[in-house]
């Protein structure tokens, strides 16, 4: 896997460099109730049960609209096969998602295959071609979702890995869809009427992430709280 901190935002790299809890004790005092209801009731609804791999984003649009599908259908681990060039995301279209995201990269696609299988995941591939249609996908107890290169899909390594395709049925005639139009569709099906799962320690870190981001000077109020002599 590629260093994390290849993928995280600045902001939130330096608000991962305090405890959890001590975020918490500290700034949610100073966050409105409204505000902290929301952020938890939505952590709750957050997925780690459905994944997505993106086999070699090129086009930075796609890949910003691809993070912003799965931030919108409560995806919280977007990991990218990097193999020939650096991930690379629109902040236009992003708007801000890929804060709540955690993104992951792979260099080496048979290290990123041995993860998910040694996680329990199933690995779906979207093909025009899929046995499976989007509704299946929401009976995959554990789903690490496929989505390929805008202009050559998946490479071989990582299709032969897969255990099945999923299609998006169309009507028209187009012969395909945009990778982040076919994602978001795959997704909104495969999330349907499953249950938020994220462990409690992945929950605690994104409240106490949101903290942090909805505190004027945050950083600066930790830092002097950790710099402060004991009573």
């Amino acid at each position: 896997m590629i260093p994390s901190s290849q993928f995280v935002p600045a902001l939130i790299a330096r608000a991962e460099t305090f405890e959890p809890a001590r975020i918490i004790s500290l700034l949610e005092p100073l966050v409105l109730e409204r505000r902290r209801d929301r952020m938890r009731a939505t952590i709750d609804q957050r997925l780690s049960s459905v994944q997505i791999i993106f086999d070699a984003p090129h086009d930075p649009h796609n890949g910003a609209a691809v993070m912003r599908s799965c931030e919108a259908f409560g995806i919280q681990f977007v990991h990218v096969i990097e193999r020939k060039e650096s991930f690379l995301a629109s902040p236009a279209v992003t708007r801000g998602c890929e804060k709540w995201i955690d993104l992951r990269g792979w260099k080496n696609v048979h290290d990123a295959i041995l993860h998910f299988h040694a996680e329990g995941f199933e690995l779906v591939a979207a093909h025009p071609d899929g046995e499976l249609c989007p509704q299946d996908l929401a009976a995959i107890p554990r789903l690490a979702l496929v989505v390929g290169n805008e202009r050559d899909g998946i490479a071989d390594d990582l299709s032969r890995a897969c255990k099945h395709r999923v299609r998006v049925p169309m009507r028209g005639f187009v012969e395909s869809l945009n990778v982040s139009v076919s994602a978001a569709i795959l997704l909104a099906h495969a999330t349907s009427g499953r249950p938020g799962d994220l462990s409690e320690t992945d929950r605690l870190r994104l409240y106490a992430r949101g903290l942090y981001l909805s505190v004027v000077k945050a950083e600066e109020i930790l830092r002097v709280a950790d710099e402060a002599p004991l009573r």
